[in-house]
Formats: C-alpha cells, sequence, structure tokens
C-alpha cells in the first residue's frame, strides 16, 4: 500500500519551474589576449583543439608537430559568449553559473563584472549571478592565463626546488624550471615518460545556468553502513538548500518499482540543510566485479517536495555491496587484498591513464568501448593514476555497470608538492569536491594519496638530496609531504566516505622506508627499467603487484597514421624517437630485451611484429607468475592500459583502440580459471588457479608436441579444483616428460575441460627462450565468410605456427582474436569487424607467424 499510495501522490504532485539548467554551449569564440582576431570555439573544449579546428596549427600528434605548438602555453586566451536567460531563468530567486571545470587559471567576467577567479582544473566552480544577469544578451568571458607566466615567478621565488621527475620543461622551453608542482592540473600535460608536452587551457567541461526557487536537493550520499546478503542498512543524507525555514517532505523511493524506503517531513532553516533518511533493504541484490555475478544497480530516487509541490528530484544508480580492503599483519608480513561480499577477490586489472592530452575529444563512445575492452579481457579493476585526472561521469558509470573496480589515487604523481598555506586548502577543496561526487559509485574501491612520491622520497635519494640543500629544506618538504598525505587527504576520506579505504601512497609498506616484496603494494621494475631477465617475473612476489610493465611498438597500421613517411621507418628515425618518451635509451633497450629473447627481426614491420609478441609473452609471464603465488599475492594490475597520444610505450591498447598482443595475451591470463605451466629445478608443475566462489570438476590434459603436430606424450587427470585458489595438481621430470624431444622443437599444451564441455582453457609452455626455439616455416590457409559486419576467418596450418598475427590494411579492424599459436590440425576460428569491400579485405588479408620474422 505504501508503494501505491506514493505512487499516486508522485502522479498528483503539482511539479515546481525550478531548478532549471541549461548548458552554456554555444556561440562561443576564443582569440590570443595580446591579438585581436576572433576565431570559433568549441565548449567543452581547450586553447590546442580549437587551434586545430580553425587550421592555425597542425595536429600535434602528427610527426613532429609538436615541437612547433609549445608557444601556446605562454600565451594568455580569452573566452567569450552571450547568454539570453529566458524569462523563466529571470524569475528564479536563484540563479547560479556552474562550471564543472576551467583549466586551469581562469578570470570569469559577466558583463565586464569580475565574478570568479579559479585556480584548480580539478575543481567544480559555482557561482551565484541573480545581481549581474540581466534581460537580453549578457557578456560571459572567460579569461585564461598561461600557467607557464602564472607560475615562473613560483619557481624563481624560491631558493630550493621541488622535485618532478617526469616534468619535460626542456621540451617547453623553460629550461629546468619544473613548474607542474605549482598548479592543480593535470601533470601529464607537463609530459611524462609515455606522453608530449602539451599544456593546454580551456573550458574543458561543461558550463550551465541554474536556477531555482524555494528550496532544492544540492546532494545525496547513500552511505552503506552494513551490508551483508540478509539486509542492508543504509542511511541517505540529503542535503537540501533553502531559501527560507519552512516544512519539506523527503522521501527516498525505488524509481523503477516504487518501494518506497524512507519517508520524512522536516523543518528546514535557510541555507543549507543535511537530512537523514536511514532504511534497511532485506535480501539485497549485490553487487559483484566482473567475472563473479550480476552488477545490479538500485535506482534511489530522492524527492523533495513543500505540501503537494515537487521541489526537486534527484536519482542514483547504486550498487550494494560489502566492500573492503583488508591490510593485518600475517606470518609473512602484511596482507592486502580486497574483499567483496565476504570473499577474498583477486584483482586482475592495469592501470589507466587519461585516453587523450586534450581530454574533451574523450567521448562517451571512447569511454565505453575501452571499458568494454577491459570487460572482454576478464579484468576486475582499474588504478586510475596520479599524474591525469579524475574522469568524467560517465566513466565511473560505466565501470558500476560492467563491474570494474576503482583504485583511485588522488592526483599527485612523481614529484614533491609545496603544500602548505593556499595550495593545501585548494588541495583539500579538490578532494571534498571529488570524494563526494564519487562517493556513491559502487566502483570506488578505495582513494590512495598519490603515485611513487613516498617511493621516490626513500628510494630515489629525494630525502637525502633535500638534506643536501639544508635540513631546514628538507623538514620543510616533509611536513610538508605529511601535512598533505597523512592528515589532508585522509580526513576528507573519512569525513565525507568515511567506509572507504584511504591508503597512504602506491607503492606502500609503511611510512618509515623502502617498499617491499612482504607488504602493502609493489611497483616491480627490475625488468625494463632494471634490464633484469624476463624469467625474473617468476621469482619476484609482493602482496599486491600495483605496477609492472613491458614497452612495446604500436603495430605498422597504427604507425602509419603518425608517422607515413618511409623515412621515419627505423626505430631511431627522429621521429620513432620523438614518439617514445621513456627516454633516449628505451628504443634501444626495447631492441637489446628482444635480441635477448628472440631473433633479429629482418625489416622494420617485423621488428614492431616481434617486438609485441615480446611485450605480450612478457607480461603473459608476470599475471601468470602473480596469479599461481595467490593468495600470497592478490592482485596483478600492469601498466598500462592504454596511451594518450600515438606513442612506443607501456600500453596493451594503443591510442587509436586497437589492441596489441599484450591485450590478447592478457585475455586469457585474466579467465575465471588458469591453467599454468612452469618449469622449476627440471621438473614441470602445472597448477591451475581459480577465481570462482565455487569448487569445479576438471579434467587435466598435459601434452608435449613437436612442431609437426605429433603428440609425443600425453597425461590426463580429473581434479576437484577449489574455489578462490591455486594449487600445483600435476608434475613430472621434465626429461621424461619430454621422451627425448629436444627442448627446442617441444611445445607443452595444457587443456583444462569445464563441466561444459565446450569450455576449455588452454596454454602454451616453452622450455627455453623464443630464440632458442626451432619454429618451422608455416603454410597457414585462411578462409574467409562475410558475416555482418565483417569476415569470419578460418585459419589452419600445416605445422606449428607461433604467434600468428592477421593483418587487414584497415587501421580501424577489430579482432576477436590475434597473435595466436595455431596447432596442426586445428581450425581457428577469428571473427573480425571492418568496412572493407570483400574483394578489398582479400587484397589486403595477410597472416603471418614468428618464423616469417626473421
Amino acid at each position: 500500500m505504501l508503494m501505491a499510495a506514493f505512487s499516486f501522490i508522485l502522479s498528483t504532485m503539482q511539479l515546481s519551474a525550478s531548478p532549471i539548467i541549461k548548458s552554456v554551449d554555444s556561440g562561443w569564440k576564443f582569440r590570443e589576449a595580446r591579438l585581436n582576431n576572433w576565431y570559433p570555439a568549441t565548449v567543452p573544449g581547450v586553447v590546442h583543439t580549437d587551434l586545430m579546428a580553425n587550421k592555425i596549427i597542425d595536429d600535434p600528434f602528427f610527426r613532429l608537430n609538436e615541437r612547433g605548438v609549445q608557444w601556446i602555453d605562454k600565451e594568455d586566451w580569452i573566452y567569450e559568449t552571450t547568454v539570453t536567460p529566458s524569462a523563466d531563468i529571470l524569475k528564479q530567486d536563484n540563479i547560479d553559473l556552474f562550471f564543472k571545470g576551467l583549466d586551469t587559471y581562469a578570470d570569469v567576467y559577466l558583463n565586464d563584472k569580475l565574478i570568479l577567479k579559479a585556480d584548480n582544473m580539478f575543481r567544480q566552480w559555482r557561482v551565484s549571478v541573480k545581481q549581474y544577469l540581466h534581460d537580453g544578451g549578457n557578456k560571459l568571458t572567460v579569461y585564461f592565463h598561461s600557467p607557464i607566466k602564472t607560475d615562473m615567478p613560483k619557481w624563481d621565488a624560491l631558493k630550493f626546488h621541488y622535485f618532478a621527475s617526469n616534468d619535460q620543461a626542456q621540451n617547453g622551453g623553460v629550461f629546468d624550471k619544473k613548474l607542474s608542482v605549482f598548479a592543480r592540473k593535470a601533470g601529464y600535460h607537463y609530459g611524462w615518460d609515455w606522453g608530449p608536452r602539451l599544456v593546454t587551457s580551456g573550458i574543458w567541461r561543461p558550463v550551465y545556468i541554474e536556477a531555482w526557487s524555494n528550496s532544492r536537493i544540492n546532494d545525496v550520499f547513500i552511505q552503506q553502513k552494513s551490508v551483508t546478503a540478509q539486509k542492508a542498512v543504509i542511511d541517505g543524507a540529503v542535503e537540501v538548500l533553502s531559501d527560507e525555514a519552512k516544512t519539506a517532505t523527503v522521501v527516498i523511493d525505488d524509481a523503477n518499482s516504487g518501494t518506497v524506503y524512507g519517508k520524512q517531513t522536516v523543518n528546514l532553516t535557510k541555507g543549507k540543510n543535511v537530512v537523514h533518511i536511514g532504511f534497511t533493504i532485506k535480501h539485497p541484490k549485490l553487487w559483484w566485479t566482473n567475472g563473479l555475478g550480476e552488477q545490479h544497480l538500485y535506482s534511489f530516487r530522492t524527492t523533495l517536495s513543500e505540501e503537494k509541490k515537487m521541489m526537486d528530484t534527484k536519482t542514483c544508480n547504486v550498487g550494494i555491496r560489502s566492500l573492503k580492503i583488508i591490510y593485518h599483519p600475517d606470518q609473512y608480513g602484511h596482507a592486502f587484498y580486497v574483499e567483496l561480499n565476504g570473499h577474498p577477490v583477486f584483482m586482475k586489472g592495469a592501470n589507466y591513464i587519461p585516453q587523450d592530452n586534450f581530454l574533451p575529444r574523450v567521448s562517451n563512445e571512447k569511454y565505453e568501448k575501452l571499458i568494454k575492452d577491459a570487460v572482454k579481457s576478464n579484468m576486475n579493476m582499474f588504478r586510475v593514476w596520479g599524474g591525469g585526472t579524475y574522469e568524467n561521469d560517465i566513466f565511473y558509470d560505466l565501470c558500476d555497470k560492467y563491474g570494474i573496480l576503482i583504485w583511485h589515487d588522488f592526483m599527485f604523481a612523481c614529484s614533491l608538492y609545496p603544500a602548505e598555506g593556499e595550495l593545501l586548502e585548494n588541495i583539500r577543496q579538490e578532494a571534498i569536491d571529488n570524494v563526494c561526487r564519487l562517493r556513491n559509485h559502487s566502483c570506488i574501491a578505495l582513494w590512495c594519496g598519490n603515485n611513487e612520491c613516498l617511493d621516490a622520497w626513500y628510494g630515489w635519494n629525494w630525502k637525502k638530496d633535500s638534506y643536501k640543500m639544508g635540513k631546514e629544506i628538507a623538514d620543510k618538504v616533509w611536513k610538508q609531504y605529511c601535512d598533505q598525505y597523512q592528515v589532508v587527504l585522509p580526513s576528507v576520506v573519512k569525513e565525507y566516505a568515511p567506509e572507504t579505504f584511504y591508503w597512504p601512497s602506491s607503492p606502500f609498506a609503511s611510512y618509515s622506508g623502502y617498499s617491499n616484496d612482504k607488504d602493502g603494494d609493489r611497483h616491480y621494475w627490475d625488468v625494463w627499467h632494471g634490464k633484469k631477465p624476463i624469467a625474473n617475473y617468476n621469482i619476484e612476489r609482493s602482496r599486491f603487484f600495483s605496477e609492472y610493465g613491458f614497452q612495446s611498438f604500436p603495430d605498422y597500421e597504427s604507425v602509419l597514421r603518425y608517422a607515413p613517411d618511409s623515412v621515419d621507418w627505423d626505430i631511431y628515425s627522429e621521429v620513432m624517437m620523438s614518439h617514445q618518451r621513456g627516454g633516449d635509451h628505451a628504443n634501444k633497450l626495447i631492441e637489446t630485451y628482444l635480441l635477448n629473447e628472440y631473433r633479429t627481426p629482418k625489416d622494420f614491420k617485423s621488428f614492431l611484429y616481434m617486438n609485441q609478441v615480446l611485450q605480450g609473452d612478457a607480461i603473459k609471464t608476470a599475471i601468470e607468475a602473480h596469479r599461481r603465488d595467490m593468495p600470497y599475492c592478490m592482485g596483478t594490475l600492469f601498466w598500462q592500459i592504454d596511451d594518450c597520444w600515438p606513442v612506443a610505450s607501456w600500453a596493451s591498447i594503443d591510442y587509436y583502440g586497437r589492441w596489441k598482443a599484450e591485450q590478447y595475451y592478457c585475455k586469457k591470463a585474466y579467465r575465471d580459471l588458469l591453467v599454468s605451466p612452469i618449469l622449476k629445478d627440471n621438473k614441470l608443475q602445472v597448477y591451475i588457479v581459480s577465481d570462482r566462489l565455487k569448487a569445479s570438476d576438471v579434467q587435466l590434459d598435459v601434452q608435449v608436441m613437436n612442431m609437426d603436430g605429433k603428440i609425443v606424450n600425453e597425461f590426463t587427470k580429473s581434479v576437484v579444483v577449489s574455489p578462490n585458489s591455486s594449487k600445483c595438481y600435476w608434475d613430472g621430470d621434465a626429461d621424461d616428460v619430454l621422451k627425448g624431444t629436444p627442448r627446442n622443437e617441444a611445445v607443452v599444451i595444457v587443456n583444462l575441460k569445464t563441466e561444459k564441455k565446450s569450455v576449455v582453457y588452454s596454454n602454451h609452455y616453452f622450455l627455453l627462450k623464443q630464440k632458442d626455439m626451432i619454429f618451422p616455416k608455416t603454410h597457414i590457409v585462411c578462409t574467409a565468410v562475410p558475416t555482418q559486419g565483417g569476415y569470419q576467418l578460418t585459419l589452419k596450418s600445416d605445422k606449428f605456427a607461433r604467434a600468428a598475427y592477421i593483418s587487414t590494411g584497415d587501421a580501424e579492424a577489430t579482432f576477436s582474436d590475434n597473435f595466436m599459436d595455431i596447432i596442426p590440425g586445428q581450425n581457428i576460428i577469428v571473427d573480425v569487424k571492418t568496412k572493407l569491400s570483400a574483394d578489398k579485405f582479400n587484397e589486403n588479408l595477410k597472416v603471418i607467424s614468428l618464423s616469417d620474422a626473421y
């Protein structure tokens, strides 16, 4: 009856005219402040994209064009439009101008009256404009000050300088003046070891006029106080703004079913009011991560009414779950893992960076494609890294929808900051804005203070180098660090999202020293930066690997989009070196690793292909090692899933959205069941790792095959795989298993057949390095059948084909699989999505394997 009664009340309520929300997104123009020529502008947008749209600059991502646009960040820029409010807006008692994002130092004028001075890209800015707005056209002007000219005096005034290891100041023509530490702005805009230096300004998020009278809902926090399978105890904290003291009714119900969860009639005071509506949901539908269950979202609708007049309504889609970060001592050190709905869950995923240097270009479609790519790859976590940005709402909505948890850094990375006074308060407000904005999202697993700032203090000699500048300076810098990460940020999380875990830094073991392999999380870079062999992934341990990675170039079809001239097709060409920000040595390091593990590629195209196989094999090795080490290790997040521009980097998906070999390999390595062979002390061991919450009856098949496809030895075993576990289920002496087959001609093939016989989990393992294997020349037959939106390919090979790679000449084509091994006599089915005609597709279709590349 309560549901029906409230539904009737809603249907008979008189709807108020407020709040009225109008986007201010049209009629914008911009100009360089010291010049007079105006040009059309797009809002949201940034100066660089507007200059490109008006053909004033060329694409900075193409060849060496980045170098020619460094002047932009030294100029001031003016944006302007005319706002014509409707009569309905003007008659409201309250009219706000709401900027969701201004990048970064901006003065806002309405009819030439200064109404706002903004200084933080990450904050939202709201200002009352009722007194300034009039009937007809109103001139709205945003004056952007050069971030370089604004912050240069701050650098010059210091007797010492803050560390900022990735700031590419010299590329920007400002010598060694690493100004990024002074601006509350995305650190990667100043350059990083995978990104260009493109320091933007602009109205980078939407602008609205919001008008209302009497009262409105300002915010709703659905605080999950306690959640079990039996009941969820929830406090709905509703923030109401009121023009005067009055009586109002606040109701929280289900927007789909109309079920009323709570209702309260309250006496509002003038200004801000917080109304708490507590309620319990019996036997809630729980929210699970990708692979473990449904991502059910409740639609909690909050309604504010006065008498029979509805004043405002707001709906929040929330997944109910019990989510805890467990960090406690054990016999090894300190365990660190995610517990979801009472179950320890192994985290499988990647680090995420912004998808473009020009953030407004990241469309909702791009967000969804990348998150769906993660879901298809069996991931359940992203780490949103601290040198980027707090993402748009749609990013977190999609992570809620698809079951991707977020490890969220605050936006601080690889630097020390002058965190005191006005800047520290600015940081506090930034944290409040974003913690409050995101706290209803089921995907938020934890907030982390920074990326590698503590590790740098102890491990990169920043502490030692600070004391070289003087004890007073070092003590000051360290106090700023502690105030920022041990006081301000954890206090914000505790106050505004009390059920969310705060982690001081990544990596972190303790405040007193280096990260290690026994406590907390670890960034492991001895493979790659430390030049250790890839095999080291099999022996290094951590409770949670939150970073590790291996570089590769994009594939040839992607390279053609930013380096189409053959003069550039050399890894040491000026263009290819410019599109590599990991240091002058990085392309050489790729080559060194490649030649250590593989044979010499015959040409540039082959190098790109083999480098991707190298990267894929390396990260596959790491993922399997980490999963085998469960439950000691409970998470593996490789660096990184995406790129912000076309570049040689650690990304598994390139800037254009094309999967590298690494993404195809991690998709298989992240499945809910993993069968993983490993050679230890001449003993071949086969582990089965399960993320399932129930036991699994499987058949394990272990085969040794030669390159002609002949099975020289085979073992079969029925096993019951324990839930949420890793265990060695089979082993044998390697020489006995091989039965005289030379190791360089043997492939170990392992298969798991589940209770659903059609579902097979497979893996291939080699007993020697790839360069020592004798992979034969192969004849791969590929037949194509047209399907809706593309073609279905069937591939067969006469001999074992290692890392068969399909190319079509279409840079937009997508593949259900690629870089896969083909066993003789086996049919491999691959679905290709492409707009190519049949003639063009068949003309450009090519399939090679590793033996074709050298």
